[in-house]
Protein backbone atom coordinates (compact mmCIF):
# COMPACT_ATOMS: atom_id res chain seq x y z
CA UNK A 1 0.00 0.00 0.00
CA UNK A 2 1.32 3.43 -0.91
CA UNK A 3 0.53 6.52 1.12
CA UNK A 4 0.08 10.13 0.16
CA UNK A 5 2.44 11.91 2.52
CA UNK A 6 0.94 15.15 3.81
CA UNK A 7 2.41 17.50 6.39
CA UNK A 8 -0.28 19.84 7.67
CA UNK A 9 1.76 21.66 10.31
CA UNK A 10 5.44 21.93 11.15
CA UNK A 11 6.13 20.06 14.38
CA UNK A 12 9.84 20.51 14.97
CA UNK A 13 9.27 22.57 18.13
CA UNK A 14 6.47 20.48 19.60
CA UNK A 15 7.35 18.62 22.77
CA UNK A 16 5.59 15.53 24.10
CA UNK A 17 3.74 16.74 27.18
CA UNK A 18 2.38 14.50 29.92
CA UNK A 19 2.63 17.20 32.57
CA UNK A 20 -0.63 17.79 34.47
CA UNK A 21 -2.13 14.65 32.97
CA UNK A 22 -3.21 11.62 34.90
CA UNK A 23 -2.29 8.06 33.99
CA UNK A 24 -5.80 6.66 33.47
CA UNK A 25 -4.95 3.21 32.09
CA UNK A 26 -1.91 1.05 31.61
CA UNK A 27 -1.17 -2.48 30.49
CA UNK A 28 2.18 -3.79 31.75
CA UNK A 29 1.66 -7.42 30.76
CA UNK A 30 2.21 -8.75 34.24
CA UNK A 31 1.53 -12.38 34.92
CA UNK A 32 1.72 -15.23 32.44
CA UNK A 33 -1.30 -14.67 30.18
CA UNK A 34 -3.28 -11.91 28.50
CA UNK A 35 -6.36 -10.84 30.41
CA UNK A 36 -9.43 -11.41 28.26
CA UNK A 37 -11.16 -8.80 30.42
CA UNK A 38 -8.95 -6.33 28.56
CA UNK A 39 -7.99 -7.99 25.29
CA UNK A 40 -9.86 -9.66 22.44
CA UNK A 41 -8.19 -12.10 20.08
CA UNK A 42 -9.03 -11.53 16.43
CA UNK A 43 -8.73 -14.86 14.67
CA UNK A 44 -8.92 -15.90 11.06
CA UNK A 45 -7.36 -16.68 7.75
CA UNK A 46 -5.04 -14.39 5.90
CA UNK A 47 -6.28 -11.35 4.03
CA UNK A 48 -7.97 -8.88 6.41
CA UNK A 49 -8.59 -6.74 3.31
CA UNK A 50 -4.86 -6.28 2.69
CA UNK A 51 -3.87 -9.61 1.07
CA UNK A 52 -1.76 -10.50 4.09
CA UNK A 53 -0.35 -14.02 4.35
CA UNK A 54 -0.75 -14.89 8.02
CA UNK A 55 -3.48 -16.65 9.93
CA UNK A 56 -4.12 -15.06 13.32
CA UNK A 57 -4.21 -17.48 16.25
CA UNK A 58 -4.32 -17.49 20.06
CA UNK A 59 -1.02 -19.34 20.31
CA UNK A 60 1.48 -17.06 18.53
CA UNK A 61 2.23 -15.03 21.63
CA UNK A 62 3.48 -15.29 25.19
CA UNK A 63 3.36 -13.11 28.29
CA UNK A 64 6.44 -13.34 30.48
CA UNK A 65 8.49 -11.08 32.77
CA UNK A 66 6.38 -8.02 31.97
CA UNK A 67 6.48 -8.34 28.19
CA UNK A 68 4.03 -9.42 25.53
CA UNK A 69 5.81 -11.13 22.65
CA UNK A 70 3.97 -11.75 19.38
CA UNK A 71 5.80 -14.28 17.21
CA UNK A 72 5.33 -14.60 13.46
CA UNK A 73 6.09 -18.12 12.23
CA UNK A 74 6.22 -20.07 8.99
CA UNK A 75 5.50 -23.78 8.82
CA UNK A 76 5.71 -25.04 5.26
CA UNK A 77 3.53 -22.66 3.31
CA UNK A 78 1.56 -21.60 6.40
CA UNK A 79 2.24 -18.29 8.18
CA UNK A 80 0.83 -17.56 11.65
CA UNK A 81 0.80 -14.60 14.03
CA UNK A 82 -1.41 -12.87 16.64
CA UNK A 83 -3.68 -9.82 16.61
CA UNK A 84 -5.37 -8.41 19.74
CA UNK A 85 -7.69 -5.47 20.43
CA UNK A 86 -9.31 -3.67 23.37
CA UNK A 87 -12.61 -3.20 21.50
CA UNK A 88 -15.54 -2.84 23.90
CA UNK A 89 -13.20 -3.13 26.91
CA UNK A 90 -10.73 -0.23 26.95
CA UNK A 91 -11.71 2.67 24.70
CA UNK A 92 -10.63 6.31 24.92
CA UNK A 93 -11.48 9.73 23.51
CA UNK A 94 -8.52 12.13 23.54
CA UNK A 95 -5.33 11.80 25.56
CA UNK A 96 -1.67 10.94 25.29
CA UNK A 97 -1.33 7.30 24.20
CA UNK A 98 2.01 5.55 24.10
CA UNK A 99 3.61 2.13 23.84
CA UNK A 100 7.17 0.90 24.30
CA UNK A 101 7.95 -1.55 21.52
CA UNK A 102 10.76 -3.64 20.04
CA UNK A 103 10.30 -4.28 16.34
CA UNK A 104 10.82 -7.44 14.30
CA UNK A 105 13.12 -7.30 11.28
CA UNK A 106 13.21 -8.56 7.73
CA UNK A 107 11.46 -8.27 4.40
CA UNK A 108 7.80 -9.12 4.88
CA UNK A 109 7.10 -8.17 8.52
CA UNK A 110 4.49 -5.50 9.25
CA UNK A 111 4.02 -4.75 12.99
CA UNK A 112 1.59 -2.05 14.08
CA UNK A 113 0.28 -0.17 17.12
CA UNK A 114 -2.97 1.51 16.11
CA UNK A 115 -6.56 2.45 16.94
CA UNK A 116 -10.01 2.22 15.35
CA UNK A 117 -13.22 4.12 16.11
CA UNK A 118 -15.58 2.39 18.52
CA UNK A 119 -18.45 2.81 16.02
CA UNK A 120 -16.81 0.55 13.44
CA UNK A 121 -19.68 -1.93 13.56
CA UNK A 122 -22.15 0.71 12.40
CA UNK A 123 -19.99 3.25 10.54
CA UNK A 124 -17.54 0.74 9.05
CA UNK A 125 -14.08 1.64 7.78
CA UNK A 126 -12.91 4.29 6.87
CA UNK A 127 -15.89 6.28 8.21
CA UNK A 128 -15.05 5.19 11.76
CA UNK A 129 -11.52 6.60 11.45
CA UNK A 130 -8.15 4.97 12.03
CA UNK A 131 -5.11 6.20 13.99
CA UNK A 132 -1.86 4.42 13.12
CA UNK A 133 0.51 5.43 15.90
CA UNK A 134 3.25 3.16 14.59
CA UNK A 135 3.62 1.06 11.47
CA UNK A 136 6.84 -0.50 10.27
CA UNK A 137 7.47 -2.59 7.18
CA UNK A 138 10.63 -4.65 6.91
CA UNK A 139 11.01 -3.87 3.22
CA UNK A 140 11.80 -0.25 4.24
CA UNK A 141 14.41 -0.48 6.99
CA UNK A 142 14.76 2.44 9.43
CA UNK A 143 11.40 4.01 8.48
CA UNK A 144 8.45 4.60 10.81
CA UNK A 145 4.99 5.44 9.46
CA UNK A 146 2.38 7.51 11.35
CA UNK A 147 -0.95 7.68 9.53
CA UNK A 148 -4.59 8.78 9.69
CA UNK A 149 -7.33 7.14 7.62
CA UNK A 150 -10.58 9.08 7.18
CA UNK A 151 -13.43 9.16 4.70
CA UNK A 152 -11.65 11.92 2.77
CA UNK A 153 -8.19 10.33 2.77
CA UNK A 154 -7.74 6.60 3.26
CA UNK A 155 -5.90 3.62 1.85
CA UNK A 156 -3.46 4.75 -0.82
CA UNK A 157 -4.30 8.43 -0.18
CA UNK A 158 -4.11 8.37 3.63
CA UNK A 159 -2.75 11.38 5.53
CA UNK A 160 0.66 10.06 6.49
CA UNK A 161 4.27 10.78 7.31
CA UNK A 162 7.23 8.44 7.27
CA UNK A 163 10.34 9.35 9.24
CA UNK A 164 13.79 7.79 9.15
CA UNK A 165 15.41 6.53 12.36
CA UNK A 166 18.69 4.76 11.55
CA UNK A 167 18.67 2.57 14.68
CA UNK A 168 14.93 1.99 15.09
CA UNK A 169 15.34 -1.78 14.78
CA UNK A 170 17.68 -1.88 17.76
CA UNK A 171 16.18 -2.24 21.23
CA UNK A 172 12.98 -0.64 22.52
CA UNK A 173 11.47 2.67 21.40
CA UNK A 174 8.43 4.66 22.54
CA UNK A 175 5.70 5.54 20.04
CA UNK A 176 2.93 7.98 20.97
CA UNK A 177 0.11 10.24 19.85
CA UNK A 178 -1.07 13.39 21.66
CA UNK A 179 -4.72 13.71 20.64
CA UNK A 180 -7.24 16.41 21.53
CA UNK A 181 -10.29 18.00 19.93
CA UNK A 182 -8.09 20.25 17.78
CA UNK A 183 -5.23 18.13 16.46
CA UNK A 184 -3.04 15.05 16.75
CA UNK A 185 0.73 15.07 17.19
CA UNK A 186 2.71 11.86 16.75
CA UNK A 187 5.99 11.13 18.54
CA UNK A 188 8.86 8.67 18.38
CA UNK A 189 11.05 8.64 21.49
CA UNK A 190 9.66 12.05 22.42
CA UNK A 191 10.44 13.57 19.01
CA UNK A 192 7.44 15.06 17.23
CA UNK A 193 7.27 13.63 13.72
CA UNK A 194 3.84 14.56 12.37
CA UNK A 195 0.89 16.81 13.17
CA UNK A 196 -2.59 16.40 11.72
CA UNK A 197 -4.79 19.49 12.10
CA UNK A 198 -7.28 19.89 9.25
CA UNK A 199 -9.19 23.14 8.94
CA UNK A 200 -12.09 23.37 8.69
CA UNK A 201 -12.94 20.07 10.36
CA UNK A 202 -15.65 17.98 8.74
CA UNK A 203 -17.07 14.51 9.22
CA UNK A 204 -14.95 13.48 6.27
CA UNK A 205 -11.59 14.59 7.63
CA UNK A 206 -12.10 14.41 11.41
CA UNK A 207 -13.96 11.33 12.76
CA UNK A 208 -11.95 11.68 15.97
CA UNK A 209 -14.47 13.11 18.44
CA UNK A 210 -15.39 9.69 19.75
CA UNK A 211 -13.82 6.78 21.60
CA UNK A 212 -11.22 4.56 19.94
CA UNK A 213 -9.77 1.17 20.88
CA UNK A 214 -6.24 -0.22 20.60
CA UNK A 215 -4.92 -2.89 18.24
CA UNK A 216 -1.56 -4.67 18.39
CA UNK A 217 -0.63 -7.06 15.62
CA UNK A 218 2.16 -8.45 13.49
CA UNK A 219 1.13 -9.01 9.88
CA UNK A 220 3.13 -10.74 7.15
CA UNK A 221 3.27 -9.46 3.59
CA UNK A 222 0.14 -7.78 2.30
CA UNK A 223 -0.46 -4.68 0.24
CA UNK A 224 1.65 -2.56 2.58
CA UNK A 225 4.02 -5.17 3.98
CA UNK A 226 4.92 -6.15 0.44
CA UNK A 227 4.00 -9.07 -1.84
CA UNK A 228 7.43 -10.66 -1.41
CA UNK A 229 8.40 -12.26 1.90
CA UNK A 230 11.86 -13.47 2.89
CA UNK A 231 11.05 -16.83 4.46
CA UNK A 232 14.55 -17.13 5.91
CA UNK A 233 13.80 -14.47 8.57
CA UNK A 234 11.27 -16.52 10.55
CA UNK A 235 10.45 -16.71 13.36
CA UNK A 236 10.28 -12.98 14.11
CA UNK A 237 9.26 -11.37 17.41
CA UNK A 238 7.36 -8.16 18.11
CA UNK A 239 7.82 -7.29 21.79
CA UNK A 240 5.50 -4.94 23.70
CA UNK A 241 6.64 -3.63 27.08
CA UNK A 242 3.60 -1.49 27.95
CA UNK A 243 0.65 0.55 26.67
CA UNK A 244 -0.36 3.70 28.57
CA UNK A 245 -3.02 6.40 28.35
CA UNK A 246 -2.78 9.83 30.03
CA UNK A 247 -5.65 12.31 30.15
Amino acid sequence: MKYLVITLLAVTTVVAQKTNRKLVWEENFDGSALSEKTWNFELGDNGWGNHERQDYTKVNHRVSKGFLTITAKKDGTHYTSTRITTKGKQEFQYGYMEARLKLPKGHGVWPAFWMLGSDINTSQWPHCGEIDIMEYVGREPHMIYTTLHTTDTHGATASSKKTEFPNIEEGFHVYAVDWNADRMVFFVDGQAVYTYQPSPKTKGNWPYDQKFFFILNLAIGGDFGGPEVDDSIFPQEYVIDYVRVYQ
